[in-house]
């Protein structure tokens, strides 16, 4: 199956208590842009989009009941990396936005720049200037 050359073939999806909230400190503190967002009547998030490069991450509002949320109910948090281009310009706008930075930012022995800071809900989004690359 062949895909668009835009269109990522992984997406990391998370929920959230207060997705809202979520879409908005993302935004904000990491740099993400809105794709979409669709609410549901009662004005929780049925499901967005939010891209940084080539890459989207898909969330939503926690919802009980459904079969989803009865396997998920154990989960811990989720862990997301992002490759940037400026880790301490991504760094800075992240403290200046309140992210709570939770490994510094660190020159890595495979050389890589990087950090990871936690997000209002407990998720770890680490940042570096790692790429994978995938063989042709």
């Amino acid at each position: 199956m062949a895909a668009e050359a835009t269109a990522p073939t992984v997406c990391p999806t998370l929920r959230y208590k207060d997705a809202k909230a979520a879409v908005a400190f993302l935004k904000e503190a990491f740099g993400f842009t809105e794709v979409a967002v669709y609410e549901g009547e009662d004005g929780t998030v049925e499901h967005a989009e939010l891209a940084y490069g080539n890459g989207v991450v898909m969330l939503g509002s926690e919802r009980s009941g459904t079969a989803f949320s009865r396997i998920a109910s154990d989960l811990g948090a989720a862990s997301v990396y992002v490759a940037v281009e400026d880790t301490d310009a991504h760094h800075e706008r992240a403290v200046v936005a309140g992210a709570e930075v939770v490994l510094p930012l660190t020159d890595q022995d495979y050389g890589s720049r990087d950090y990871t800071a936690r997000d209002p809900e407990g998720n770890l989004w680490s940042f570096g200037t790692y790429v994978p690359r995938i063989p042709e």
